[in-house]
């Protein structure tokens, strides 16, 4: 593991911090008619721009003075909190003094409550701040469990998929303890799928998140599956919820597969009659579906294709719902064609690692739909993804980093919406830039420009850690 990059306080900066911390406000005040308007925008442009560079010790006491006039900004952004924890997440990653990583620690999760309190969003917040507690702060998971509790009730379906694994991690970690029962962990554990399986049915940008996300769900309660799920808890579920809709073939296949993976005998009478009726759907539906639907609407072809591993088929359909689109000319609808280029570009790069082809389709969706972020999120991802095999040696490999980092960068200009996923991407590989001595020793400045080698192609301005 690289070092962490060190942003140091001064000894007076470092006794501000401190002593700022017991002094935070709580209040959703804003700037807008205040007394101190002028003072509090200036504060906020400073720092925004520290905060921008990454250079946090300069940033702090700006927006100390931008959060004290006025917590909640202008009412419209809630960047004094988002900000605020970046910039106490720096300290808390840079101090070895437990009692001081305490203190930020409190104030980063007291930020996350006082943007709910101020600007709501309330479920993903809780999603987000439960997600610091488990990976960044290591929180107690005494704290930590109601805080996971909270988030999944409020978002429901809308749960973010970070919040899934951490949670089944700590349930088990708690029932192997014994602190959680078996009946406890089950009724959790059935919400986690339950969302994970939503997802993966109807978020197209984020379907395949969930998708890798379930598969960690199902590693992390391995250990006591055996333990806590038997044949005949799974019988007991699954049998009245059969008999409600047996025509829902998604849900007959769900049950079938449960119930044998928990042990359940092939011969049993309920599994032998859920897997003919699944098998007597499907061969029904499937016929009709190929002789209209798809006919008539690819793209949901498409997502059949994919849910069924077949993913050239995808592509195919996607091709097809994108031609048949385009075939309108100025009528034609930018936002879907965005979305299935996207898709497209997705299944390259994470299914088949077809990195430069999923580039290109990458870029379309970003051209049809201007200001969106997550093309170059995923572009990101793909200069990360395969930068340990670009090139011959580390610094090589640690400049495709950069273009990465570069992805994320501009993702998150764009566009509000992926200005958290972005922070946190470039946090985790900013310790993989290259190092000075490293640059020194081919003669090359920071700020230099230099072309990435491999597939990536791109040429990226140098900045060391």
């Amino acid at each position: 593991m690289l070092a962490k990059k060190s942003h140091k306080l001064s000894f007076a900066l470092l006794g501000a911090a401190l002593l700022f911390t017991q002094t935070l406000s709580a209040q959703c005040e804003k700037w807008i008619g205040s007394p101190n308007e002028e003072e509090a925008k200036e504060a906020h442009v400073v720092y925004r721009q520290f905060v921008k560079g990454e250079d946090f010790d300069q940033a702090f006491d700006y927006w100390k003075t931008a959060y004290t006039l006025a917590p909640a900004a202008d009412g419209q952004r809630a960047s004094h909190y988002i900000d605020g924890r970046t910039i106490y997440m720096n300290l808390f990653n840079n101090e070895t003094d437990e009692a001081k990583k305490k203190e930020y620690s409190a104030t980063i999760l007291r930020l996350y409550d006082e943007q709910i309190q101020c600007y709501g969003d309330e479920a993903r917040l809780l999603g987000r701040k439960a997600y610091d507690m488990y990976y960044s702060l290591r929180s107690p998971y005494n704290t930590l469990l109601p805080v996971l509790a909270s988030a999944l009730e409020k978002g429901g379906n809308e749960t973010e998929y970070i919040v899934l694994e951490p949670y089944a991690n700590v349930i088990v970690y708690e029932y192997q303890g014994g602190r959680m029962t078996a009946e406890q962990v089950r009724e959790i554990h059935d919400k986690l799928y339950a969302v994970a399986d939503y997802n993966i049915e109807n978020n197209d940008e984020y379907g395949t998140s969930y998708e890798a996300t379930k598969a960690r769900l199902d590693a992390a309660f391995g250990p006591i599956l055996f333990e806590v799920f038997d044949c005949e808890y799974f019988k007991t579920k699954f049998e009245p919820l059969f008999r409600e809709s047996p025509d829902d073939f998604e849900k007959t296949k769900y049950y079938y597969n449960v119930m044998v993976q928990q042990g359940c005998d092939e011969g049993d009478p309920l599994v032998m009659e859920m897997r003919a009726k699944f098998e007597e759907v499907v061969g029904a539906i499937n016929e009709a579906i190929q002789d209209s639907l798809f006919e008539v609407y690819p793209e949901q072809k498409a997502r059949w294709c994919y849910e069924h591993e077949d993913y050239s088929c995808a592509i195919d359909e996607y091709k097809k719902a994108i031609d048949k689109e385009s075939a309108k000319g100025a009528a034609a609808d930018n936002e879907k064609l965005g979305e299935w280029n996207f898709s497209i570009a997705s299944i390259l790069f994470r299914k088949q690692k077809q990195y430069g082809s999923a580039r290109d389709y990458a870029r379309r969706a970003a051209k049809l739909r201007p200001n969106w972020g997550q093309p170059f999120m995923l572009i990101g991802d793909m200069y990360a993804s395969t930068s340990s095999s670009c090139g011959d040696d580390a610094w090589e490999k640690q400049i495709a980093v950069l273009a990465a980092l570069d992805k994320y960068s501009y993702a998150k200009s764009i566009d509000g919406s992926v200005s958290e996923d972005a922070n946190t991407k470039i946090a985790r590989y900013s310790e993989y830039k290259p190092e000075k001595q490293e640059g020194f020793m081919r003669g090359i400045q920071e700020g230099q420009t230099v072309t990435v080698g491999c597939w990536i192609g791109e040429s990226v301005r140098v900045r060391f850690k």
